[in-house]
């Protein structure tokens, strides 16, 4: 058996408190400097993973949730199940920076205050600067509330006459953050492999079953360009994980009751494909797929 040792005490806790600062509609030529990129620790390595995210990472939805930043080796989160499988078979040390509630971009961030939504962190100021140096594993994944928080905006008028040009404005816009956000991680953590997971179609979740059809619209428009962005990535060096094309992610079964956390079964899907890729898969993103039209287009 290997060993499971999680890091997130108060020295954590405080320096998250401490704000830092660190396809067709949405073509663009611009591509992240791609660096020389770590590949995956060795099978018999010590693995020391960061986890950035929201309140997936602590698992909201799931039977046991974790408090942020604190030890929760029996969480039921995708980063807990990963770190616990990983650990199976060698030493892993977890940081989980989750925070619940938080959006990758500090330019959606700031959308999203501006409209009264209440969103407490982003991943570029209160998560990447406490990637520890010596990670060699860091995982990736927001988008979802980032597109719940322009999709609020687009619907209390934001965009105007020209939501279409909106929404292509704010989606390069949250690339570039993306940008900065790898870009962070590989300063703080230059021997990191780095794996990114791209945003589903947040109109063909089950919490967005019963909104209107406009809205099931701008929630797909806005998706499909955030993952545009996070397939991007890969040119920086990265590996992503292609969660907009998998059939399985829209299950309704692995869903909470919210319809918009996974459950128990939605989170090991998540990560056991996250494994798949730490021992060494490759993952392949799509070009297309079904799940990009759920809704006609805006």
């Amino acid at each position: 058996m290997g060993l499971f040792k999680t890091v997130g005490h108060a020295t954590v806790i405080a320096a998250a408190a401490v704000v830092c600062s660190a396809c067709g509609l949405f073509d663009k030529d611009e591509s992240p400097t791609a660096p020389s990129a770590p590949g995956a620790p060795a099978a018999t390595a010590p693995v020391r993973y960061a986890a950035i995210g929201a309140s997936d990472a602590v698992g909201v939805g799931g039977s046991a949730v974790c408090v942020p930043f604190a030890p929760c080796e029996a969480g039921t989160g995708y980063v807990p199940v990963l770190a616990r499988r990983i650990g199976a078979s060698r030493e892993v040390t977890l940081t989980n920076l989750g925070i619940p509630g938080s959006v990758l971009s500090p330019t959606i961030h700031q959308i999203a205050q501006a409209h009264g939504r209440d969103v407490p962190a982003n991943f570029i100021d209160r998560e990447m600067p406490f990637v520890p140096s010596n990670a060699t594993l860091v995982t990736i994944f927001g988008g979802g509330n980032d597109t719940n928080a322009l999709g609020d905006a687009v619907e209390r008028g934001a965009g105007g006459n020209d939501v279409r040009g909106y929404i292509a404005t704010q989606v390069r816009a949250f690339g570039a953050d993306y940008d900065r956000l790898v870009r962070g991680v590989r300063s703080r953590a230059p021997d990191a492999f780095v794996i990114v997971l791209n945003v589903p179609n947040m109109a063909g979740l089950p919490y967005a079953a019963g909104y209107s059809q406009s809205r099931r619209q701008v929630l797909q428009a806005i998706s499909l360009g955030f993952a545009q962005e996070a397939n991007r990535q890969a040119s920086a060096g990265v590996v992503v994980l292609d969660l907009l094309c998998d059939s399985q992610v829209y299950d309704r079964a692995r869903f909470s009751s919210d319809g918009f956390h996974p459950n128990d079964a939605g989170y090991a899907h998540l990560a056991e494909r996250l494994l798949a890729v730490v021992n060494g898969a490759t993952p392949q993103v799509a070009a297309s797929c079904g799940q990009m039209t759920l809704v006609p287009g805006l």
